[in-house]
């Protein structure tokens, strides 16, 4: 008598495939700087209703924009060692699957900010998800080794986002917020690119060491890194913020100088992935500092 093998019931699409489309450690840094700008709007705690809805729509916006990301470029993901293994090029998730799902947390984020917040913050991060999702993801990148400096823009607006949540209005302080963020974003994706070079020319994205060279880059990472210390002094010009943002700022930037003079000396690649470490560490800490001196500011006045 013939065994008969009865036929396996597929398996249910796991959890973690539809986080890692989120690009939770991304997410993750855009909700924190979100949620300092929300402090920082406000001299006392702010309502924390408003705070955590604020955060939970902005942060699924941003999870919608990355599942886009993910949908758009999963043909060049399969061809990137980087990218090879996310739930799309392996087949963990189907393309309808993917989409779907981005429309869906994109539609609860606006819900959630019309709701609980103002409508000046859903349209402008519904327009930050349009640049990210469709402006940069699928023309800028593939057009202009500049594609990281314009769609840079999308990444550097949360921190102005939780202004407007709890404001409003769009205010000096919070375009310096995101002034710092949108010259932060070229060094730090640039770095990563260096040692990604060869990848992006594979799959014919121009990215900037692509285009003009990997020496090209170096030079650009440490004139924005200079333009970056800068920026960095502002809050505590206009008044903003106090000398432990001020102490700070200018340690972590003159760190982020070394590492990219470092980066501008070194032999191709060498200390790109260092420099781009230190970059994350640096804007962490840096939006760490801005919550630590408005809580405890100290001035020239005492």
């Amino acid at each position: 008598m013939t065994e008969t093998t009865l036929p396996q019931p597929a398996s249910p699409l796991s959890w973690h495939q539809y986080l890692e489309l989120c690009k939770p450690k991304v997410v993750l840094l855009i909700v924190f700087t979100a949620i300092v700008g929300m402090l920082l709007s406000s001299p006392t705690i702010p309502a924390l209703d408003t705070l955590f809805f604020a955060s939970l729509g902005i942060g699924l916006a941003a999870a919608s924009g990355a599942a886009i990301n993910h949908w758009v470029d999963q043909k060049i993901d399969s061809q990137m060692e980087r990218t090879q293994a996310r739930p799309l090029p392996t087949g963990g998730l189907t393309s309808h699957s993917a989409i779907t799902f981005a429309l869906t947390l994109c539609i609860f984020s606006m819900v959630i900010l019309l709701i609980t917040t103002n409508v000046l913050t859903a349209i402008l991060t519904f327009c930050c998800v349009i640049v990210y999702a469709v402006i940069y993801t699928m023309f800028l990148k593939r057009w202009t080794p500049q594609n990281i400096v314009w769609g840079g823009a999308a990444g550097a607006a949360p921190p102005l986002l939780g202004w407007v949540a709890m404001t409003g209005e769009v205010t000096t302080e919070a375009f310096l917020l995101f002034l710092i963020i949108f010259v932060w974003t070229p060094p730090h994706f640039w770095a990563l690119a260096i040692r990604r070079r060869d990848e992006y020319a594979k799959v014919d994205i121009p990215m900037l060491p692509v285009t003009h060279g990997i020496p090209f880059t170096k030079h650009q990472v440490l004139l924005y890194s200079f333009m970056l210390f800068s920026v960095t002094l502002l809050p505590f010009a206009l008044h903003m913020t106090g000398l432990i943002y001020l102490t700070g700022a200018v340690v972590l930037g003159l760190g982020f100088i070394y590492h990219a003079f470092k980066l501008y000396l070194s032999e191709g690649d060498e200390h790109a992935m260092k420099t781009f470490s230190y970059s994350i560490f640096f804007l962490s800490v840096l939006f760490a500092l801005l919550l630590v001196d408005h809580y405890l500011p100290i001035t020239l006045q005492g």
